[in-house]
């Protein structure tokens, strides 16, 4: 099926440059200033870029270059890529490419899909961005399809359905090239899905091979699972991997077992649950994993970044996997091996559990224990949100700290015993939040990885949903709910800048250099759900209108 071009403004005679990204160029990461060619600026997803002309003395000039409405009143989560002066931003109803340096519209590739899809698929009517490669624009669509554009033209090349929709799967994540497979992921816990890891041919689309993150009875860990639970066991994998080149693994984080009252699936761990996953990218085969919650019951799934950075363990440089999870604790793990190095809490206030043991294991609370054995209502900290939601983290190698958007908000939880039927939520419990007294549900926080101890922090009023962008320049880019897109110093917190965008920013943030000039991006908008999370009337005011706002330094503040 050709799909439908809107709005085609095809520049040709545009000096936009070849559009052959290969895979050297995905491995240089953050260190390709002028473009950006990977989720999470590189392989890593460290979301940390050596330019420096943003920094704390001039930052204070910044200045919008210019905006995009992305013609969407949806949550914009989207990050943008860069190639050759060519900008590609998404949403689920399209894929837009611009001049970076203006704004201009090249090509707007509509996406089509039943009406009725956002009625069954969770969560959220959203894109987070794109895969390039070889000339290629790759994203995911909502009704569980994976299309090939042009990068020039925005020409569908090719399109390849993943699964039925129907039966509440659905794509959101933007793609990952690993090792010249185009790799995709998968949503729908909630609705009782079995969750899984493709791998793709990027060339013809041919489907290469699924790596199931529910454990069936002929894989490893099918004990894990009683019965036929296994079936509809969840595990999504909506936030895309990362990958390191020199180990040739993949890592993928694994969501919350379906549904979430752990007595429907008791007992066992539930694997690949709460996990991440490390993957060979050519066959999809398991090396290593590590569960962070096993038999999880409070949806503390693992679906979020895992950061790759080297640091000193011992005295010794150590490629570590750094990641907050939603259960409360930040974990550094050996990735060449999944053994754990460190694991520590990082939010205020936890009591699901009161530590973890030598294995890796959560040693659970009485409170937890209760829940389980008795199925009645609990106060719970952290809620389902987690100590940090999907919001992508940072890491600065000149810190060596990770800035993250954390959540400090808990909620009452009743289990129930849902009945599985295809395309219905199949939640597990019932719940409502609680929020802490002095009203701050949520600190961007500089975290120590070893310890887990904030640096510095800076509180919120609502939730910060969005990501973190930290540079050579030492500052830390990140967003309100209420529309300010802010600059932090990264070694103190202090607030050096802010711009009202006029929308909630649930975007993620990047930077690059063109003609040398550094550009900053993020995406703006704000679906409207977040004011019963957050409790906050100020969220009421601010509008849903999605765009990409584009910043940069008048030329003599960048001198």
């Amino acid at each position: 099926m050709k799909t439908k071009m809107l709005a085609t403004a095809i520049c040709l005679l545009l000096p936009i440059g070849a559009h052959a990204q290969t895979t050297e160029e995905l491995k240089k990461g953050s260190n390709n200033t002028a473009n950006v060619l990977n989720y999470g600026m590189d392989y890593g997803q460290q979301r940390y870029s050596p330019l420096d002309q943003i920094n704390k003395k001039t930052v204070k000039s910044l200045v919008p270059a210019w905006n995009l409405s992305l013609d969407d009143n949806r949550s914009a989560e989207s990050q943008a890529f860069v190639y050759n002066g060519v900008l590609y931003i998404t949403t689920h109803a399209a894929t837009i490419a611009v001049e970076a340096k203006t704004g201009k519209q090249i090509w707007k590739t509509a996406v089509s899909y039943p009406p009725e899809t956002p009625r069954i698929v969770c969560c959220g009517i959203i894109n987070r961005g794109v895969a390039l490669y070889e000339g290629k624009v790759f994203r995911t669509t909502l009704d569980a399809h994976i299309i090939a554009l042009d990068a020039k033209t925005g020409k569908e090349l090719w399109k390849e359905k993943v699964i039925d929709w129907n039966d509440g799967y659905s794509q959101t994540l933007a793609p990952l090239i690993a090792d010249g497979v185009l790799l995709t992921g998968i949503s729908g816990a909630e609705y009782g899905i079995r969750g899984f890891i493709d791998g793709w041919d990027p060339s013809t689309g041919k489907h290469l091979w699924r790596t199931y993150t529910i454990a069936g009875p002929d894989d490893p860990g099918a004990k894990t699972w009683p019965g036929d639970t296994w079936k509809h066991g969840g595990g999504s994998t909506w936030i895309t991997g990362s990958y390191d080149a020199e180990l040739n693994t993949v890592y993928w984080g694994v969501g919350n077992a379906g549904p979430w009252n752990a007595m429907v699936r008791a007992p066992g761990d539930n694997l690949y649950t709460a996990s991440v996953m490390a993957l060979d990218p050519q066959t999809g085969k398991v090396k290593w994993h590590f569960q962070f919650s096993p038999n999880d019951m409070f949806d503390y799934d693992s679906v979020a970044d895992m950061v790759l950075a080297t640091i000193e363990v011992g005295g010794k440089p150590t490629k570590v996997l750094l990641n907050a999870n939603r259960n409360g604790f930040f974990y550094v793990l050996d990735r060449a091996s999944g053994k754990l190095i460190a694991a520590n809490q990082y939010v205020k206030t936890l009591n699901w559990a009161t530590g973890i043991d030598k294995n890796g294991r959560p040693i659970e609370s009485d409170l937890t224990r209760q829940v389980r054995t008795t199925e009645k209502t609990a106060e719970i900290w952290p809620s389902v949100w987690g100590g940090k939601a999907w919001s992508p983290s940072a890491f600065n190698p000149k810190t060596g700290l990770v800035y993250a958007n954390t959540l400090e908000f808990g909620m009452t939880y009743t289990p129930t015993r849902p009945q599985y039927r295809a395309g219905t939520t199949y939640w597990g419990a019932d719940l409502t939040w609680v929020f802490p007294k002095d009203k701050n549900v949520g600190y961007l926080k500089a975290i120590e990885p070893l310890t887990g101890k904030a640096k510095w922090e800076v509180a919120s009023g609502t939730p910060r949903w969005g990501g973190v962008l930290t540079t050579a320049g030492g500052i830390v880019f990140s967003g309100q709910s209420t529309g300010e897109f802010e600059a932090f110093d990264a070694d103190t917190g202090d607030k050096l800048w802010q711009f009202q965008t006029g929308s909630g920013i649930e975007g993620q943030p990047v930077t690059w250099q063109q003609d040398g000039v550094q550009y900053v991006a993020v995406a703006s908008g704000h679906g409207g759900a977040y004011v019963v999370y957050a409790g906050d009337e100020r969220l009421a005011n601010v509008p849903a209108g999605a765009s990409l706002w584009v910043f940069a330094l008048p030329a003599k503040a960048s001198q």
